[in-house]
């Protein structure tokens, strides 16, 4: 049985949600960003009221279109104010969003028992060391420091592997291990330095990825993370991310059906209700196709 923390993921399993909290104001989604104890705390509640499986606390944003460098220092502070003010909240199991093995360290230190980690290991060569030691469960996305060329949907998987492999070279079961496809984080260009850059259009590949989720899992769970991002936003041309909350659930709605296990979201009620109906429809539709063979 996999599990992510303390929650099993995949195979037959209920689709999880983890919601998205943001302690960097640089972040690209402004209504996510808490940096007040007393406003982590409200939003914490909300979204565990709003039925999330986990907390994903982020303290500094990746998005490849931003200048958001901060430093090891300022990200780590970030990130623990907010776990242990969730912690005084409720007991949902928190993952920490970071590719840098210093804030990693403090993170897990803390008791945050997921590591999400957008470059797949593979940013901070010390980061291996770090999940050697506390044996977190992870979160692995497709990600490469060299151009990307040819079929991105056989590339994503070829840079999945490599960090499936980094993983496991350092005894975390495979058991422990959620996929993530990165979507929205391979660009031609971008003035961060947490993105793959590609040859190719971003917008198509996000949209062939999307289309084709059931070939990427190789036999683990699945994360899709689609929440108020920019394919959205170009495909129904909508500039800001505060309005692109309908597309975000049905975007959601179709990972789902297309295999994702865990749905990472802003919007943790409108995305519970959208996957609640999606499993359960599915399924009827199943039965019944069942039925009649």
């Amino acid at each position: 049985m996999n599990k992510l923390g303390r929650v099993s993921v995949g195979g037959t399993n209920p689709v999880r949600i983890m919601g998205i909290l943001n302690t960097s104001p640089e972040s690209f989604y402004k209504k996510t960003i808490v940096t007040k104890k007393l406003a982590i705390s409200n939003l914490v509640r909300q979204m565990a009221d709003d039925g999330a499986n986990f907390i994903d606390v982020g303290g500094m944003s990746t998005a490849p279109y931003l200048s958001t460098y901060v430093s090891e220092k300022v990200e780590s502070r970030r990130i623990i104010q907010a776990i242990k003010t969730i912690q005084r909240v409720c007991n949902l199991p928190i993952s920490v969003d970071t590719c840098r093995a210093s804030v990693a360290k403090d993170a897990l230190e803390e008791g945050a028992e997921i590591l999400n980690d957008i470059s797949g290991l593979k940013f901070d060569k010390k980061m291996v060391n770090v999940i050697e030691k506390y044996q977190p469960s992870l979160v692995l996305c497709a990600f490469s420091q060299k151009m990307i060329t040819g079929n991105q949907l056989n590339k994503l998987k070829v840079l999945l592997k490599q960090s499936f492999a980094l993983a496991k070279s350092v005894n975390i079961s495979k058991k422990n291990i959620v996929f993530d496809p990165a979507i929205g984080f391979f660009r031609k260009t971008g003035t961060g330095q947490f993105f793959t850059k590609i040859n190719s259009d971003w917008f198509e590949r996000d949209l062939l990825i999307l289309k084709n989720l059931k070939s990427i899992k190789m036999g683990q769970p699945l994360l899709v993370s689609v929440s108020n991002k920019s394919f959205i936003g170009k495909l129904l041309k909508i500039e800001n991310p505060k309005d692109r909350l309908f597309g975000s659930v049905v975007a959601e709605a179709i990972a789902v059906l297309n295999g994702a296990d865990i749905i990472r979201t802003h919007n943790v009620r409108e995305t519970k209700d959208a996957v609640t109906l999606v499993q359960t429809l599915a399924q009827k539709k199943s039965r019944k196709a069942y039925n009649a063979s």
